[in-house]
Protein backbone atom coordinates (compact mmCIF):
# COMPACT_ATOMS: atom_id res chain seq x y z
CA UNK A 1 0.00 0.00 0.00
CA UNK A 2 1.25 3.35 -1.35
CA UNK A 3 1.38 5.92 1.85
CA UNK A 4 -0.39 9.06 1.82
CA UNK A 5 1.93 12.07 0.67
CA UNK A 6 0.46 16.18 0.35
CA UNK A 7 1.28 17.68 -2.63
CA UNK A 8 3.71 20.70 -2.53
CA UNK A 9 2.79 23.93 -3.86
CA UNK A 10 3.98 23.68 -7.53
CA UNK A 11 1.61 20.96 -8.16
CA UNK A 12 -1.36 22.88 -7.28
CA UNK A 13 -3.19 23.79 -10.70
CA UNK A 14 -4.84 27.10 -11.35
CA UNK A 15 -8.57 26.63 -11.32
CA UNK A 16 -8.80 29.17 -14.69
CA UNK A 17 -6.97 27.23 -17.32
CA UNK A 18 -5.77 23.82 -15.01
CA UNK A 19 -2.63 23.97 -16.55
CA UNK A 20 -0.60 26.09 -15.16
CA UNK A 21 1.05 25.44 -11.80
CA UNK A 22 0.72 28.04 -9.01
CA UNK A 23 4.31 28.21 -6.63
CA UNK A 24 4.52 30.43 -3.56
CA UNK A 25 7.43 32.51 -4.69
CA UNK A 26 9.71 35.22 -2.69
CA UNK A 27 10.60 38.47 -4.49
CA UNK A 28 9.10 36.81 -7.67
CA UNK A 29 9.80 38.38 -11.44
CA UNK A 30 7.35 40.45 -12.53
CA UNK A 31 3.66 42.21 -11.30
CA UNK A 32 0.41 41.04 -11.41
CA UNK A 33 -1.69 44.05 -11.27
CA UNK A 34 0.92 46.27 -13.72
CA UNK A 35 1.70 50.24 -12.75
CA UNK A 36 -0.49 52.64 -14.50
CA UNK A 37 1.63 53.77 -17.44
CA UNK A 38 0.08 56.97 -17.76
CA UNK A 39 -0.50 57.65 -13.90
CA UNK A 40 1.32 60.86 -12.90
CA UNK A 41 1.75 59.12 -9.11
CA UNK A 42 3.20 55.81 -9.97
CA UNK A 43 6.32 54.98 -8.43
CA UNK A 44 8.58 54.10 -10.99
CA UNK A 45 12.40 54.82 -12.51
CA UNK A 46 11.40 58.11 -15.31
CA UNK A 47 13.08 61.22 -16.46
CA UNK A 48 11.14 63.92 -18.53
CA UNK A 49 12.15 67.03 -20.04
CA UNK A 50 9.30 69.41 -21.13
CA UNK A 51 8.25 73.09 -21.83
CA UNK A 52 4.87 74.32 -19.78
CA UNK A 53 2.23 76.75 -21.58
CA UNK A 54 3.85 79.97 -19.11
CA UNK A 55 7.22 79.38 -20.82
CA UNK A 56 8.72 77.70 -18.42
CA UNK A 57 11.18 74.88 -19.23
CA UNK A 58 11.39 71.99 -15.87
CA UNK A 59 12.90 68.05 -15.84
CA UNK A 60 10.63 65.66 -14.08
CA UNK A 61 12.57 62.61 -12.67
CA UNK A 62 10.58 59.71 -10.14
CA UNK A 63 13.55 57.67 -8.41
CA UNK A 64 11.87 54.53 -7.16
CA UNK A 65 9.80 51.34 -7.84
CA UNK A 66 7.19 48.58 -7.27
CA UNK A 67 8.58 45.24 -6.17
CA UNK A 68 6.38 42.27 -5.59
CA UNK A 69 7.62 40.60 -1.96
CA UNK A 70 5.80 37.08 -2.23
CA UNK A 71 3.26 35.65 -4.54
CA UNK A 72 1.16 32.37 -4.93
CA UNK A 73 0.85 32.34 -8.31
CA UNK A 74 2.51 31.09 -11.36
CA UNK A 75 5.81 31.85 -13.02
CA UNK A 76 5.41 33.88 -15.90
CA UNK A 77 7.16 36.92 -15.25
CA UNK A 78 5.30 39.23 -17.73
CA UNK A 79 1.57 37.96 -17.42
CA UNK A 80 1.75 36.18 -13.93
CA UNK A 81 -1.70 35.33 -12.56
CA UNK A 82 -2.70 34.15 -8.82
CA UNK A 83 -2.07 36.43 -5.31
CA UNK A 84 1.12 38.73 -4.69
CA UNK A 85 2.06 41.07 -1.87
CA UNK A 86 3.71 44.24 -3.47
CA UNK A 87 5.90 47.21 -1.98
CA UNK A 88 6.25 50.43 -3.41
CA UNK A 89 8.43 54.16 -3.08
CA UNK A 90 9.37 56.76 -4.68
CA UNK A 91 10.67 60.42 -4.66
CA UNK A 92 9.11 62.49 -7.55
CA UNK A 93 11.01 65.60 -8.26
CA UNK A 94 11.09 68.71 -10.48
CA UNK A 95 13.70 70.73 -11.25
CA UNK A 96 13.73 74.63 -12.62
CA UNK A 97 16.43 74.37 -15.92
CA UNK A 98 16.27 78.23 -16.66
CA UNK A 99 16.16 78.59 -12.45
CA UNK A 100 19.86 76.94 -12.15
CA UNK A 101 18.18 73.77 -12.40
CA UNK A 102 17.17 74.37 -8.41
CA UNK A 103 14.88 71.67 -6.58
CA UNK A 104 11.45 73.42 -7.36
CA UNK A 105 9.49 70.69 -5.20
CA UNK A 106 9.57 66.87 -4.20
CA UNK A 107 6.83 64.66 -3.46
CA UNK A 108 7.37 61.17 -1.36
CA UNK A 109 5.28 58.12 -1.96
CA UNK A 110 5.18 54.59 -0.13
CA UNK A 111 2.76 51.98 -0.55
CA UNK A 112 1.52 48.58 0.34
CA UNK A 113 -1.01 46.55 -1.24
CA UNK A 114 -2.16 43.29 -1.71
CA UNK A 115 -3.16 42.39 -5.65
CA UNK A 116 -5.10 39.64 -7.38
CA UNK A 117 -5.24 38.26 -11.12
CA UNK A 118 -5.79 35.77 -13.80
CA UNK A 119 -5.11 36.20 -17.42
CA UNK A 120 -8.07 39.31 -17.92
CA UNK A 121 -8.84 40.79 -14.99
CA UNK A 122 -6.75 42.13 -11.98
CA UNK A 123 -7.95 43.87 -8.70
CA UNK A 124 -5.69 45.31 -6.19
CA UNK A 125 -5.83 46.59 -2.13
CA UNK A 126 -3.57 48.72 -0.21
CA UNK A 127 -2.43 51.76 1.07
CA UNK A 128 0.02 54.51 0.48
CA UNK A 129 1.52 57.77 2.01
CA UNK A 130 2.17 60.68 0.04
CA UNK A 131 3.20 64.07 0.83
CA UNK A 132 4.70 67.24 -0.39
CA UNK A 133 7.76 69.35 0.24
CA UNK A 134 8.95 72.72 -1.51
CA UNK A 135 12.58 72.74 -2.66
CA UNK A 136 15.30 74.66 -0.30
CA UNK A 137 16.32 76.63 -3.23
CA UNK A 138 12.80 77.74 -4.05
CA UNK A 139 11.70 79.06 -0.61
CA UNK A 140 14.62 81.06 -0.75
CA UNK A 141 14.18 82.73 -3.62
CA UNK A 142 10.86 82.96 -3.22
CA UNK A 143 10.17 83.24 0.52
CA UNK A 144 6.78 85.53 -0.24
CA UNK A 145 5.28 81.82 -1.75
CA UNK A 146 2.77 80.02 0.62
CA UNK A 147 3.98 77.20 1.72
CA UNK A 148 1.45 74.22 2.21
CA UNK A 149 1.53 70.62 4.10
CA UNK A 150 0.17 68.72 1.41
CA UNK A 151 -0.11 65.09 2.51
CA UNK A 152 -2.53 62.07 2.37
CA UNK A 153 -2.60 58.88 4.00
CA UNK A 154 -5.34 56.58 1.38
CA UNK A 155 -6.76 52.95 0.45
CA UNK A 156 -7.04 52.23 -2.76
CA UNK A 157 -9.21 49.68 -4.46
CA UNK A 158 -8.16 49.69 -8.37
CA UNK A 159 -9.51 46.80 -10.93
CA UNK A 160 -7.93 46.22 -14.24
CA UNK A 161 -9.37 44.34 -17.38
CA UNK A 162 -7.74 43.41 -20.66
CA UNK A 163 -10.02 44.25 -23.66
CA UNK A 164 -7.56 42.07 -25.77
CA UNK A 165 -4.03 40.94 -25.54
CA UNK A 166 -2.17 44.60 -25.44
CA UNK A 167 -5.11 46.88 -24.67
CA UNK A 168 -6.02 47.01 -21.01
CA UNK A 169 -8.57 49.60 -19.40
CA UNK A 170 -8.58 50.45 -15.61
CA UNK A 171 -10.34 52.51 -12.49
CA UNK A 172 -9.30 53.38 -9.09
CA UNK A 173 -11.03 55.09 -6.10
CA UNK A 174 -8.94 56.16 -3.39
CA UNK A 175 -10.20 57.87 0.08
CA UNK A 176 -7.95 58.85 2.48
CA UNK A 177 -8.35 58.47 6.25
CA UNK A 178 -5.80 61.13 7.13
CA UNK A 179 -5.31 64.64 5.33
CA UNK A 180 -3.32 67.72 5.12
CA UNK A 181 -4.76 70.51 3.05
CA UNK A 182 -6.05 67.43 0.44
CA UNK A 183 -9.36 66.06 0.64
CA UNK A 184 -10.14 62.35 0.79
CA UNK A 185 -11.56 61.06 -2.26
CA UNK A 186 -9.39 60.81 -5.73
CA UNK A 187 -10.12 59.12 -8.84
CA UNK A 188 -8.35 57.79 -11.97
CA UNK A 189 -9.14 55.74 -14.29
CA UNK A 190 -7.83 55.32 -18.04
CA UNK A 191 -6.36 53.23 -21.25
CA UNK A 192 -3.00 51.66 -21.84
CA UNK A 193 -2.01 49.95 -25.45
CA UNK A 194 1.90 48.11 -24.74
CA UNK A 195 3.13 44.48 -25.48
CA UNK A 196 2.50 42.84 -23.52
CA UNK A 197 4.85 39.86 -24.69
CA UNK A 198 8.79 40.01 -25.25
CA UNK A 199 9.72 42.66 -27.29
CA UNK A 200 13.59 41.79 -28.54
CA UNK A 201 15.38 44.33 -29.85
CA UNK A 202 12.72 46.17 -32.21
CA UNK A 203 10.05 46.91 -29.58
CA UNK A 204 6.77 48.07 -30.44
CA UNK A 205 4.57 50.98 -30.06
CA UNK A 206 2.72 52.43 -27.24
CA UNK A 207 -0.14 54.61 -25.78
CA UNK A 208 -1.23 55.42 -22.79
CA UNK A 209 -4.17 57.91 -21.34
CA UNK A 210 -5.15 58.86 -17.93
CA UNK A 211 -7.51 60.74 -16.24
CA UNK A 212 -6.78 61.95 -12.48
CA UNK A 213 -10.07 63.45 -10.48
CA UNK A 214 -9.42 64.96 -7.00
CA UNK A 215 -11.82 66.49 -4.25
CA UNK A 216 -9.90 68.82 -3.50
CA UNK A 217 -10.14 70.85 -6.60
CA UNK A 218 -13.57 70.50 -6.89
CA UNK A 219 -12.93 66.67 -8.24
CA UNK A 220 -11.24 68.30 -11.25
CA UNK A 221 -7.71 67.25 -12.03
CA UNK A 222 -5.05 66.36 -14.88
CA UNK A 223 -5.42 64.68 -17.96
CA UNK A 224 -1.90 62.75 -19.35
CA UNK A 225 -1.36 61.49 -22.16
CA UNK A 226 2.17 59.64 -23.78
CA UNK A 227 2.97 57.62 -26.72
CA UNK A 228 6.11 56.32 -28.08
CA UNK A 229 7.96 53.25 -28.47
CA UNK A 230 8.34 50.19 -26.28
CA UNK A 231 10.30 47.29 -25.36
CA UNK A 232 9.29 44.52 -22.72
CA UNK A 233 12.00 42.26 -21.07
CA UNK A 234 11.62 38.36 -21.33
CA UNK A 235 13.36 37.67 -18.30
CA UNK A 236 11.72 39.96 -15.60
CA UNK A 237 8.70 41.67 -17.66
CA UNK A 238 10.53 44.96 -17.26
CA UNK A 239 8.82 47.64 -19.65
CA UNK A 240 11.31 50.59 -21.43
CA UNK A 241 9.65 52.76 -22.98
CA UNK A 242 10.38 56.12 -25.06
CA UNK A 243 8.51 59.01 -26.27
CA UNK A 244 5.87 62.08 -26.38
CA UNK A 245 3.89 63.64 -23.45
CA UNK A 246 1.28 66.09 -22.77
CA UNK A 247 -0.01 67.08 -19.63
CA UNK A 248 -3.24 69.37 -18.94
CA UNK A 249 -4.76 70.01 -15.79
CA UNK A 250 -4.29 70.50 -11.98
CA UNK A 251 -0.54 70.61 -11.15
CA UNK A 252 0.70 66.59 -10.23
CA UNK A 253 3.12 68.32 -8.04
CA UNK A 254 1.09 69.03 -5.02
CA UNK A 255 2.44 71.55 -3.52
CA UNK A 256 1.41 73.34 -5.91
CA UNK A 257 -2.17 71.67 -6.46
CA UNK A 258 -4.34 74.34 -6.93
CA UNK A 259 -2.32 75.42 -10.20
CA UNK A 260 -3.32 74.94 -13.60
CA UNK A 261 -0.63 73.69 -15.98
CA UNK A 262 -0.15 72.73 -19.59
CA UNK A 263 2.94 71.16 -20.88
CA UNK A 264 3.96 68.82 -23.73
CA UNK A 265 7.91 67.33 -23.73
CA UNK A 266 9.90 64.05 -24.25
CA UNK A 267 10.86 61.44 -21.37
CA UNK A 268 11.98 57.93 -20.75
CA UNK A 269 10.06 55.34 -18.15
CA UNK A 270 10.93 52.11 -16.96
CA UNK A 271 7.94 49.76 -14.80
CA UNK A 272 8.60 46.69 -13.46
Amino acid sequence: MIPYRRKPFHNVHCPKCGTSPYRLQALPDGLIYKPYLAGPKESRLSGSVFHSHDGGSFYDATLGGRLGLLRFGTQDPIRPQGFQLDAEGSAQVRLDIPDDIDVRSVDFRGGLFTTWGDRYHQTRFGYYHISSHLGDEFLIKYPEFDRVNYSRDVLVLGHTIYLCENLRGYAELGWAFATEVSDPFEFQMGLDYAPNYATGIHGAPFLAINGHLREEINYSGGFNMQTGWAWRSQNNGGLFRIGFHYFNGKSSQYSFFNEHEQYYGFGIWHDR
